[in-house]
């Protein structure tokens, strides 16, 4: 189904979201003056400058602030239009726009995606990734539908509800000191060289909670390194540059494979999280947003999932 916005609407936020006529063109595969010209005839139309061009860089003025609003909602309602209307005919159909936390994004949403497009092959996701602030935000400002984050929005224009439990554990390169100890104290990992996912991240806000309540203060932590993946750790603990903390998704066919990495059981500490799947706060989610959701709360049941996987 072809989408029912004014393309002149559409040209307007890609601008406004970029503040580039440049990147604009580039995300709608036009040409920078198309995009000058619609931009030009939606401004003779309403009477009104939507950007200021006068400096280096073009900024948005009030008028265009406003019909940006606007826009934005109306784009949301003509898209669950365009699902409603197309599931009428009994199948679901249209673009699915979801954001990921990194871990979510690359160990537990390829799967579910999978599954769900094969019982709705005319549905087309479009997935970003990016740390929980990132998706977080975008889902404020709508670019989403839908975002899985591994920590609390912190955010009163979203809210979120569980979908999938998941465990945080602490790994170390099979040639590490601690690699062949039974468990080590929680006190230790203070004294050893830490590998820590980035500021923003839900994980490492996750962890630093979880130490603190046992005594082990954010400010005594040998950080060495900040990594922006999970991946990114797997791979610098491999290479020993010290250890860290990763989900169990992450490492579940890493293990199975033998990696050069094992997993140490730090005593009196377990760090248990929810992924959550976040939406704008308001009207409940419509169409694929809302079927997506029902689907994830039907098949990412954390007993079931969880049991599965470790099994395989």
């Amino acid at each position: 189904m072809a989408s029912l916005e004014n393309f002149r609407l559409v040209v307007f936020r890609a601008v406004a979201e970029q503040l580039s006529f440049r990147k604009a063109a580039e995300e709608l595969y036009l040409t920078q003056p198309a995009v000058s010209l619609q931009i030009k005839a939606l401004e003779e139309d309403l009477g009104v400058q939507l950007f200021d061009r006068s400096g280096a860089h073009i900024t948005i003025t009030p008028a265009g602030r406003v019909l940006l609003d606007y826009a934005v909602q109306v784009n949301v309602l003509l898209v669950q239009a365009e699902h409603e209307i197309a599931a009428l005919s009994g199948e679901h159909s249209g673009q699915l726009a979801l954001g990921a936390s990194t871990t979510i994004a690359q160990y537990v949403l390829p799967r579910l995606l999978g599954e769900f497009c094969r019982e709705h092959p005319r549905v087309h996701p479009t997935l970003v990734s990016g740390n929980t602030e990132h998706i977080v935000e975008a889902v404020e400002k709508q670019k989403i539908s839908l975002g899985f984050i591994e920590g609390p929005a912190r955010s009163r224009e979203v809210k979120t509800e569980a979908f999938l439990e998941d465990e945080l554990v602490l790994i170390a390169s099979t040639a590490h000191e601690w690699a062949e100890r039974t468990s080590v104290c929680c006190s230790e990992i203070a004294s050893i060289p830490l590998l820590m996912r980035e500021r923003g991240s839900g994980t490492r806000h996750v962890i630093e909670l979880a130490l603190e309540r046992q005594g082990v203060k954010r400010s005594s932590l040998q950080i060495v390194m900040e990594l922006d993946s999970t991946e990114a750790i797997k791979s610098a603990v491999e290479a020993g540059l010290g250890v860290g903390f990763v989900s169990r998704w992450a490492i579940a066919k890493d293990l199975r494979l033998g990696n050069n990495f094992k997993i140490v059981e730090v005593e009196g500490l377990t760090i248990k999280r929810q992924f959550l799947v976040a939406c704008a706060t308001g009207p409940e989610s419509q169409g694929l947003a809302l079927e997506f959701r029902r689907f994830l709360i039907a098949r990412a049941g954390m007993q079931r999932i969880v049991s599965r996987t470790s099994r395989t």
